[in-house]
């Protein structure tokens, strides 16, 4: 046991030692002290103003300053996309400047930004309705020129037939009213003209029919350009239109239906000379306010070019800014001795550089008081703080996802960063379907420079983030295909000949009957002669099976044996005695003895049916086992192991509950005793007291809790020994999938002699191969491996009840601006 603990510690195996310190900042030098520690990024500050609210807390002014200075950096962010514009990249070097002074600029750019587009709109406004007003001429002229001529060509008819009756006159309808127009000032025929959107145009005809019980003439042409509207910034395809009506009140009504439809009315002259000197003017107009748009829009792109030089460090300052005033507003502010008290946690190896950077912030805010920096000790448990690197950290991500570990608690990533991907390898055997995971795995990390500073979508994301996984993955399913020797399903020859050979020369299928064996087995994994022959399937299930229960039984003495080592770190020798050896006893009396015949069956090539061996081990345990004996002296070692799997359940239940009640006794009664002589202040309330509060202890609530866990670690030894099952059954069903897209598909579709068959036969191959088996059963496969660590390998020793180490660092910082 001394050789154990004078082992060297690894790095990921426990988390980093922390301490609990407190700061004494000067009032002058805090800021600096605080922004010195972000770059640092190695305390996490508390809370010591928890119970106020935002607006209480002394820094709140300058969070609110830092808080609108965000606003107008994405303001100007968003009127940098909008124009098009890219943002130039950060210059190499650029002077500092205050909080202040940029919030000066930043108001200024702001003013200005607004202005300009207030202007810009306000012409854009302006252009648009000139632009309107050319296309409502040019079209209601061609409409108004028709109805001229249509009225010259009918002038004799309607004298005949409109001025020879009066009362007729009063009755006439709208278009002959409309054609007399020109002849008689008494006719009352009028017209209004406008634009209006294409998608308003239908509803818009059916409102004026009906409210002029179709007393109207509405005639229509489209636009010839289209218009920008200025509050989507899309180009809008409108209609121009011409409605002939007669009556003021028919007017009314028509100018109000315009307006609820938006629709824009401009005054057309009936004169054609009028429209000619009209549209001249427009058109001088419009060519002015052109020119002037453009020059407003050349300004504010420069404007914007300006601001976006200086965008990215704007961004990260007020960012880092606000987060510096956060942390300060997170600090104790004594008035009386302006100073600012902080307390946090920081690992014991970055003591001395906080003492430094402290060192340095007193130096450079010219400080005549110093930073008082001391360790403290805290009742409460320290956050887990694991160093990792690109390789390591998606494994440890696996771990944290299911919780994070207790403060020196025994790191189950260690351990996963070969057990995960070789579990996953076993579901996905194949060294094809391998070599096409390795080759995604080298390109994710051949661009790993290139991709890791590129926004990329939620997918690509967490697949960049598991390169390293994915190459192991991808490794070790070569390894396992290898071992089963399957390349897309298809058997090779790679470590030399088969074992197996046809009986003689009259054996025509050398696949399926006729074969014995002639020499030594295969060298490495499965014979290639085992695929197609008729006893492939029930051969491939025994192996997988057995292999699979082999891995899960191992993998579950391995959590409980570091559940061995976590007692024993922790100094807890109840857990040793009265957790982890009934634990390891009772495992192992049943199912390590089970691995131990399927090694031994392995070897000796025996017969014995396993099934009635472990089922009569407990319906008949003194029954002779006949033909199903392994080894002399079976029958006797099979009850022991049996009295020993039922000694080891109440040795886990009953003990520990009453020795803990018992340590709870004897505690409490020297603690009474020690508080008959005290002074009127509690131990509890001494201040950097390391002693925790005292807890009530509850017998029957320890109990309930201890037969609960005995209860769940005796049916769990059954359950997740069939989990492990799933390594078999996903590793049948991958090949089993890989040789029907093989012979069903590519074979079958290469049997024919047109290309277009087999072009089409090789396309559904590859895409079943890429999508179901590639990505599907890789997804599967992941799953369970991942459901088997967590639930079936750390349940045996990991708690995962503890908190990230979570330092005031601008590195991880998070890339938003609020």
């Amino acid at each position: 046991m001394e050789y154990i603990d004078n082992m060297p510690s690894m790095d990921l195996m426990r988390s980093e030692k922390m301490t609990f310190v407190q700061l004494i900042i000067p009032a002058e030098s805090a800021h600096r002290a605080v922004t010195y520690l972000g770059q640092l990024g190695l305390l996490q500050f508390r809370d010591l103003n928890a119970e106020k609210s935002l607006f209480q807390r002394t820094f709140v002014n300058q969070v609110k300053r830092c808080v609108e200075m965000s606003r107008k950096l994405r303001y100007f962010k968003d009127q940098i996309h909008k124009a098009g514009l890219l943002l130039p990249p950060l210059p190499a070097s650029q002077p500092d400047i205050e909080l202040e002074e940029t919030e000066i600029q930043l108001a200024e750019h702001e003013h200005e930004l607004i202005e300009m587009n207030a202007n810009s709109e306000k012409l854009r406004q302006s252009y648009n309705e000139l632009l309107e007003f050319k296309m409502v001429l040019q079209k209601a002229s061609g409409f108004l020129v028709s109805s001229s001529s249509h009225t010259t060509d009918r002038e004799i008819e309607l004298d005949e037939n409109v001025y020879s009756n009066d009362n007729h006159a009063d009755t006439a309808s709208l278009l002959e009213q409309e054609m007399r127009s020109e002849l008689s000032n008494q006719s009352g025929v009028r017209f209004i003209s406008g634009i209006i959107c294409k998608s308003k145009v239908l509803q818009f005809e059916r409102m004026l029919f009906r409210a002029t019980r179709g007393n109207m003439l509405f005639n229509q042409a489209v636009a010839d350009e289209e218009i920008l509207d200025p509050s989507s910034s899309e180009m809008v395809e409108k209609i121009v239109f011409v409605v002939f009506f007669s009556g003021e009140q028919a007017r009314t009504k028509i100018l109000k239906i315009c307006e609820a439809f938006g629709a824009n009315c401009y005054p057309v002259p009936e004169d054609a000379k009028k429209r000619r000197q009209i549209t001249q003017e427009v058109l001088s107009r419009l060519f002015e306010l052109e020119t002037t748009l453009d020059a407003g829009l050349r300004h504010r792109d420069e404007a914007l070019t300006s601001i976006g030089y200086h965008l990215t460090k704007w961004i990260n300052m007020v960012k880092t800014q606000k987060a510096v005033y956060d942390t300060l507003n997170m600090l104790n502010f004594d008035v009386t001795k302006k100073c600012l008290v902080g307390e946090g946690w920081c690992p014991i190896f970055a003591k001395t550089e906080i003492q430094e950077a402290l060192q340095r912030a007193t130096f450079d805010s010219s400080s005549q008081v110093g930073i008082i920096f001391h360790v403290m000790d805290a009742v409460e448990s320290p956050p887990t703080y694991f160093r990792t690197n690109r390789f390591t950290n998606a494994f440890q991500e696996i771990v944290d996802a299911y919780g994070v570990a207790k403060y020196q608690e025994a790191n189950p990533a260690v351990y996963t960063v070969v057990t995960f991907p070789f579990l996953f390898a076993v579901m996905f055997g194949d060294w094809g379907h391998g070599i096409c995971l390795l080759l995604g795995a080298l390109v994710l990390i051949a661009r790993e420079s290139k991709l890791s500073s590129q926004k990329l979508g939620s997918f690509m994301e967490m697949l960049f983030g598991g390169r390293y996984v994915l190459l192991l993955m991808s490794i070790f399913s070569i390894y396992c295909g290898l071992i089963y020797n399957e390349f897309f399903s298809v058997p090779f020859h790679i470590f030399g000949d088969s074992a197996y050979k046809c009986r003689d020369a009259t054996c025509s299928n050398a696949q399926t009957v006729g074969l014995i064996k002639y020499k030594d087995p295969y060298p490495f994994g499965v014979d290639p002669s085992w695929r197609g022959s008729r006893s492939e399937l029930p051969f491939l299930n025994s192996l997988k099976m057995k292999m699979s229960i082999l891995l899960g039984v191992a993998q579950m003495n391995l959590g409980i044996i570091i559940s061995y080592f976590n007692a024993r770190f922790f100094s807890n020798s109840l857990d040793i005695k009265y957790q982890f050896v009934p634990q390891i006893i009772f495992l192992n009396s049943l199912f390590g003895y089970l691995s131990i015949l399927i090694v031994i069956k392995w070897c000796t090539g025996s017969q014995a049916d396993l099934y009635h061996v472990m089922i009569y081990m407990f319906l008949s345990p003194f029954e002779a086992l006949g033909e199903n004996r392994l080894f002399w002296g079976q029958s006797v070692l099979q009850v022991i192991l049996l009295l020993l799997a039922l000694v080891a359940v109440p040795w886990m239940l009953f003990p520990k509950p009453f020795i803990l009640k018992r340590l709870h006794m004897e505690r409490f009664q020297g603690r009474t005793y020690g508080i008959l002589g005290t002074s009127e202040m509690s131990i509890d309330d001494e201040p950097d007291s390391a002693r925790e509060p005292a807890e009530e202890f509850n017998f029957s609530e320890v109990f309930v809790h201890q037969m609960i866990h005995s209860i769940e670690f005796v049916l769990g030894a059954v359950s997740n020994t069939a989990s492990y099952l799933r390594l078999w059954a996903l590793s049948l069903a991958h090949s089993e999938l890989s040789t029907v897209f093989y012979e069903k598909v590519l074979l079958l579709a290469w049997g024919y002699e047109n290309i277009t068959i087999r072009l089409v036969g090789l396309a559904v191959f590859a895409f079943a191969t890429a999508f179901i088996l590639l990505m599907m059963e890789t997804l599967s496969a992941f799953l369970h491996a991942l459901r088997l660590h967590w639930v079936e390998f750390q349940n045996k020793f990991y708690h995962g009840d503890g908190y990230k180490f979570k330092p005031f660092s601008f590195a991880l910082l998070a890339d938003d601006d609020d």
